[in-house]
């Protein structure tokens, strides 16, 4: 039963899109790879869903435009329509905010095109992971500029009962949606984390984006809607990027951000790019809690040994004749896993099957 269509409009670089007639139910079907970035608006007006911010207002069924292509379909409502742009669990948003605290403005910011430019570039021959390329907190962190006026809720951080509810923007390939899935899947199998389809009931909620402004999420829940964004197709080259940044999403900081790192690894300052140092700071113990699980070199939230690097020397270094691979992007390291499933105190309830 087809209960819905989109008009959509595509333009010239460079150039506003004009939009219109979303009723609830809507997909778009494909986009020009030359759009820059644009902040994705949503027309859902009701149900307590968040808006968008789009630079263009929204008109309901009044523009008709001759490129325009109609699609009926019957998918999840869809609230927005253009891209553009420690492994220590956070216990609470002060916990958050009080560890990326030196980052001031840095934190609360739009996606910027400079860091896409840059991971446009990236291929798996480089030294460092994608999301390692941004100009956000740590490389990856982002928060709804909103958030510094507003500030986070008191409930926020943890998703309750484990169940985050996400929609997938119709931008990216079949391909690349399976890695996302496999991405989720691995959680399902592993944890009892589990992400499920927006409805347009649920009132917090995850926006997989996949604007040219890099690979990057917030940390833990903020209330409301909030992006993990992907690039295409740097950040969508292997699952482990995939599973990084939704740890970020469910509330869990870098590895190398533990109190205890110092033990365990060198940061080799000098060799660090100068604006970007306070990619290192680590949290205090106060701020964060990692459940009495190790450090882990080997978690999938654990810079690459040459992150941020201005001379292409190691800007991590582990202790001792410890020899490891620091930043790998495969997957879930078993410390990983442990470390979800005590925050989430899957132990006291089944897995998901979801």
């Amino acid at each position: 039963m087809f209960n819905a269509f989109v008009v959509e409009a595509f333009e010239e670089p460079g150039q506003q899109i004009s939009t219109s007639c979303y009723p609830k139910s809507t997909v778009i079907s494909k986009r020009p790879r030359s759009l820059p970035y644009r902040a994705e608006a949503s027309s859902r007006s009701t149900g307590g869903v968040p808006q968008g911010n789009s630079p263009v207002e929204m008109k309901r069924c009044s523009i008709v435009c001759p490129f325009t292509f109609v699609l009926l379909t019957s998918v999840s409502a869809w609230p927005f329509w253009r891209r553009d742009v420690l492994d220590n669990a956070v216990d609470s948003p002060d916990g958050v905010i009080a560890h990326l605290q030196h980052f001031g403005e840095m934190l609360y910011r739009n996606p910027d095109n400079e860091t896409g430019a840059v991971v446009a570039n990236w291929h798996e021959g480089w030294d460092r992971n994608p999301e390692e390329l941004g100009n956000y907190a740590e490389g990856d962190i982002l928060f709804p500029p909103q958030l510094e006026k507003n500030g986070l809720k008191a409930e926020a951080a943890r998703w309750p009962g484990g169940v985050v509810p996400y929609m997938i923007s119709p931008y990216f390939n079949t391909e690349q949606k399976n890695l996302i899935y496999e991405a989720m899947n691995d959680y399902h199998k592993y944890t009892c984390v589990k992400f499920k389809p927006y409805t347009g009931e649920e009132n917090d909620y995850i926006r997989i984006t996949a604007g040219n402004s890099g690979c990057w999420s917030s940390v833990g829940r903020v209330g409301g809607r909030q992006d993990v964004n992907f690039q295409v197709p740097g950040c969508l080259v292997k699952k482990g990027t995939v599973i990084h940044e939704l740890m970020h999403a469910i509330g869990f900081l870098h590895e190398q951000s533990r109190f205890e790192r110092d033990e365990y690894v060198t940061i080799q300052w000098y060799n660090i790019l100068n604006n970007h140092v306070g990619n290192f700071e680590k949290a205090s113990k106060q701020t964060t809690d990692a459940f009495g699980v190790g450090y882990d070199y080997g978690s999938v939230m654990h810079y690459s040994a040459n992150a941020f690097s201005k001379n292409g020397r190691p800007t991590i270094v582990p202790k001792g004749a410890t020899k490891v691979q620091l930043g790998q992007r495969d997957g879930f390291s078993k410390r990983d896993i442990q470390k979800i499933r005590k925050m989430y105190k899957c132990n006291k309830r089944r897995r998901s099957s979801y």
